[in-house]
């Protein structure tokens, strides 16, 4: 819930990852500036106009970002000195126009060249998440090329949409970002399938958050009483091949980066038995078609496009 200490914290854990030779850095969902975990956690948040609650999301609110702006700009500049891409889940706020006052789960891919390459809305907020952001749009579901292949990405529950994830498929992704809270066992379970239904490199990227993170405007959780280092959040990250078996198992209760190195080859041996884009498709069977909300002046643009 601070958007300049975790902008810092961000630059700090990219040059040391850039300098290990890593040139696709990702973070978790909502990484800027933090998952609002607290929704479920402290009791009574969920309550129709609680105050402390009202309290917390303007909070929340005022350390979101917009896109584009200053922040963007930053890690544009940050991506390019790097020379990597950054795949990042973020807050992000809309200030003016069509859905002025809202906040939406936002997915940015920056690319090598500090080039804002792509940028994907959670579709549908789960639960009661539904209580901070809005629904997004088709408008961010693509992979997009970069000097290391095409990325794509997906936020959490979005990997139980069937639709959303063949939409990706069918762009061809190498490596497919999946963000999550934290990537528990079900969380892992879709991520491993995501891998060898769509035959790429899977980057399950979690998040670690400590009962002393949550806002002190809320009431203590009980159980966490008297333990402030308790986990909330656990991590989890991974890194899954194209055959959904891991390149690097899970990492839970610890606070790291994982980085391994990943042979694109494996995605040309994997679809010889299942290519769901390619051989492996019934188009004269199935029928497929992605609407798109592209923002044109504060109205938007409907795109069907058949595939």
């Amino acid at each position: 819930m601070d958007l300049g200490a975790s902008l810092k914290k961000l630059a700090r854990l990219m040059k040391a990852a850039a300098k290990k030779g890593a040139r696709l850095v990702v973070v978790g969902e909502t990484w800027l500036p933090g998952y609002p975990a607290w929704l479920d956690y402290c009791p009574g948040a969920a309550l129709w106009d609680h105050a402390p609650t009202k309290t917390v999301f303007a909070r929340l609110r005022q350390n979101s970002i917009a896109v584009p702006g200053a922040e963007t700009r930053f890690l544009a500049k940050l991506t390019a000195e790097l020379r990597v891409t950054l795949v990042i889940g973020v807050n992000e706020k809309v200030e003016r126009g069509a859905g002025n006052g809202t906040l939406f789960n936002s997915l940015l891919t920056f690319g090598a060249k500090g080039e804002l390459a792509n940028r994907h809305r959670k579709l549908i907020p789960t639960y009661t998440e539904r209580l901070v952001w809005g629904q997004g749009d088709g408008g961010g579901l693509e992979s997009r090329s970069t000097p290391i292949g095409r990325i794509g990405g997906l936020i959490c529950w979005e990997h139980w949409m069937p639709m959303a994830r063949q939409a990706l498929h069918l762009t061809g992704e190498h490596i497919h970002v999946a963000v999550w809270p934290t990537v528990h066992e079900m969380h892992q379970l879709a991520s491993r399938h995501y891998a060898f239904e769509g035959r790429c490199f899977v980057l399950a990227a979690g998040l670690i958050m400590r009962a002393k993170d949550l806002p002190t405007e809320l009431p203590p959780v009980p159980h966490l009483e008297g333990n402030e280092q308790a986990f909330v959040l656990r991590g989890g990250s991974a890194i899954i091949g194209p055959d959904g078996c891991y390149v690097v198992e899970p990492v839970f209760d610890r606070e790291m980066t994982i980085i391994a190195d990943v042979d694109l080859t494996a995605i040309d041996r994997e679809k010889m038995t299942l290519d769901v884009s390619g051989h492996y498709n019934r188009p004269d069977v199935f029928d497929f078609s992605l609407r798109k909300q592209t923002p044109r002046r504060g109205a938007t643009r409907s795109v069907a496009k058949q595939i």
